[in-house]
């Protein structure tokens, strides 16, 4: 006797998206000298129909919430895991800008561990070999 598969994670969640015909969700990633575009992207993209998730905040602009390097220190760790959270959600990332940093490059590997499609504003950073 057989007995069924169960649904992994990831496949429960892409069947709960297309039941309830939630459109493609695409991530944003880049350095956040890329404010600027990244918000431009979003624009279009939305525009296009898809939902788009990007970072929320630039933390080389002056804030009260990093401030201290200590409170800076601990903001960092927790943004950086809910992009994370942001790229396993999303069905697709787009990589924005003409620089890809250690954050981004980072991003881009776990996106690609995780099996999910990277396309770049500026296809000659890819980090790819």
């Amino acid at each position: 006797m057989s007995y069924p598969q169960l649904l992994t994670p990831e496949e429960k969640l892409a069947d709960a998206k297309a039941g309830l015909e939630i459109p493609t969700i695409v991530v944003i990633c880049g350095s956040t000298r890329f404010m600027d575009a990244m918000a431009d992207a979003d624009l279009e993209l939305t525009a296009a129909g898809y939902i788009v998730v990007k970072p929320g905040c630039n933390m080389k602009d002056p804030h009260r919430l990093w401030a201290a390097p200590a409170e800076a220190e601990a903001l960092k760790a927790q943004l950086d895991n809910l992009h994370r959270a942001k790229i396993r959600l999303a069905d697709e990332v787009l990589v924005v800008g003409d620089y890809v940093g250690e954050s981004t490059r980072a991003e881009i590997a776990y996106a690609r561990q995780l099996g999910k499609p990277v396309a770049f504003t500026h296809p000659e950073v890819d980090p790819a070999p």
